[in-house]
């Protein structure tokens, strides 16, 4: 049978090759392309015909994205929303429409169910609109204090709280008088400790409560909270560069923002993954909640820690969450002359002050709080540009020129590179007093041993914003002290009385990636005086020494 069926096959297949008795070849591929046409023309046809019958239908209905919109977000949980979906509110209801959407089209009749293409082409737009910045709204403060030091330290909070834009706590240990008008945070007691244990024998077991003062102000509800902002009530914040280093990360996302301790041996002795809660530290929303529900266990297991950082970054490394460095949080674990430090901050935007009863006023001859006062003046003008350090040289006179904005400037004889200006200078002591310079978690330079070396410090007194020609200009006053005597036949700095610097406000210094601002020394009029300008690095602008 099989012999048979392949004789049969050989020879149709033997007509096909070669035609005989003059009868064409059976054309098989021909016949199924003609076939094959006529089936795509009745397609595109079909979908023609279909393509027109809705687009009639939904131009002559139209309805709005609300009426077809379905799935209540109030429902949800905003832990749920900010945690476990890592999806903000228009991702989730995107989600919804579309289900909806599928939902209705697969369970109607096609000819009567109108496809919601306006809702979906609403929640798309919605889904691809970059997110909402934070302002100062999003953030709430805890500030750690004690009634023993209120009186004193609730001045430091008065500099840069605004209670008409800001939102914060402060958590005490025990109740205190109030006013008014003293126009600082809310005040609240720390809820009992007793039942936890601590064991350290230097500490305080007020680390306790300290430490669960995140938990303790998510408890309170606050609405549209983005982070929480951890600060001692002898922390100065500049809110606004607080707020630019938030808005690089993600809110929805586990994050712990601080900075560690200027001493190598703080560091040591407590963690450097650990945030200096006197410098100030940042817990997204999500990660606080996620540390409230743990914290009070976690505290427990850790009774022989010293303070109120060190468990707090014990809880982060069981939630595995590590430090997130932003070297603008300033603990300043030293004792002394800020000086050096703050003449010198590295190019980051400058967020938090630190134990300013410990170290001396930044500006001299005045009290702490006078002093800080006057770094609000600048602070409220251009604060993206607060402390930030510009080198150029006079090359006539050879003189070497530091401008810190706001701050102060510093003019030396000699060139001194920008690797060395950059250093700051040791005006400083070590949080641990018997420590050398090798205990600092960062470069210093010795103070000048020649005498013609010493700089010339000039001291901000003043700072105006010309609003029409967007410039600021700012006066700083030679703090005088006696110098010793220099023999060098360079020009002597001290014929200079007042530096004036031009600079631009730059709100948007750090959207930029990172890099000092040039100067320039301009002519002045005056031989007293000094005129700097300062900015944005023009095209192939180099701060170079000459050789």
């Amino acid at each position: 049978m099989k012999g048979l069926q392949k004789e049969s096959e050989k020879l149709i297949w033997d007509q096909m090759r070669s035609p005989t008795n003059g009868v064409p070849p059976i054309n098989v591929s021909n016949a199924q392309t003609r076939g094959l046409h006529k089936l795509v023309l009745f397609l595109i046809l079909f979908v023609s015909v279909t393509y027109v019958v809705y687009t009639l239908k939904l131009v002559s209905n139209p309805h709005s994205c609300s009426e077809s919109s379905s799935g209540d977000l109030s429902t949800v949980p905003r832990h749920l929303v900010s945690t476990s979906s890592g999806l903000d509110h228009d991702n989730i209801h995107l989600n919804i429409s579309l289900a909806d959407f599928f939902k209705k089209s697969s369970s109607s009749d096609p000819d009567t169910q109108e496809p919601d293409f306006p809702l979906l082409k609403h929640d798309i737009e919605e889904l691809i609109k970059p997110p909402e910045r934070a302002n100062i709204s999003h953030i709430v403060f805890g500030i750690a204090a004690s009634a023993k030091l209120w009186e004193q330290r609730k001045e430091y909070i008065k500099i840069w709280y605004k209670p008409e834009i800001m939102r914060g706590v402060v958590w005490l240990d025990s109740p205190v008088q109030t006013r008014k008008d003293d126009n600082l945070p809310p005040i609240k007691i720390s809820g009992d400790t007793a039942n936890f244990v601590y064991r350290n024998k230097q500490g305080h077991r007020s680390a306790i409560r300290i430490s669960r003062i995140v938990s303790e102000t998510l408890r309170l509800g606050m609405e549209d909270v983005r982070w929480f902002v951890m600060g001692d009530d002898d922390t100065v914040f500049v809110t606004e560069n607080l707020v630019r280093v938030l808005n690089k990360y993600d809110h929805n996302q586990f994050y712990y923002i601080g900075s560690s301790s200027e001493s190598h041996l703080q560091n040591i002795y407590f963690s450097y993954a650990m945030a200096y809660g006197g410098g100030g530290f940042a817990i997204s929303y999500p990660l606080a909640v996620a540390l409230h529900k743990m914290q009070d266990k976690c505290i427990q297991r850790y009774p022989v820690l010293y303070g109120s950082d060190d468990r707090m970054q014990a809880c982060m490394a069981e939630l595995g969450v590590p430090l997130t460095k932003e070297l603008g949080f300033h603990q300043y674990d030293v004792y002394g002359n800020l000086f050096g430090l703050l003449a010198a901050h590295p190019v980051t935007p400058f967020v938090t002050l630190h134990h300013l009863d410990v170290v001396e006023p930044i500006f001299p001859n005045v009290s702490r709080i006078e002093a800080l006062q006057r770094l609000a003046i600048p602070m409220r003008i251009d604060s993206a540009g607060l402390m930030q350090q510009s080198i150029c040289y006079d090359r006539t006179r050879k003189w070497t020129v530091s401008v810190s904005w706001g701050f102060a400037v510093q003019i030396i004889r000699g060139v001194l590179s920008p690797r060395e200006m950059e250093m700051p200078t040791r005006t400083f002591l070590n949080w641990y007093k018997r420590a050398d310079y090798t205990a600092y978690a960062f470069n210093t330079r010795p103070v000048a041993r020649n005498p013609c070396q010493k700089p010339f410090v000039f001291y901000m007194s003043s700072v105006r914003l010309y609003s029409q020609m967007n410039r600021t200009v700012s006066q700083y006053e030679r703090h005088r002290v006696p110098h010793p005597l220099c023999t060098w036949t360079v020009s002597d700095p001290s014929a200079i009385q007042t530096i004036v610097v031009n600079k631009a406000p730059d709100p948007n210094l750090w959207d930029r990636s990172p890099r000092r601002n040039c100067c320039r020394i301009l002519n002045s009029r005056r031989s007293n005086s000094m005129v700097i300008d300062v900015g944005i690095c023009e095209e192939g602008e180099v701060t170079e020494v000459e050789q």
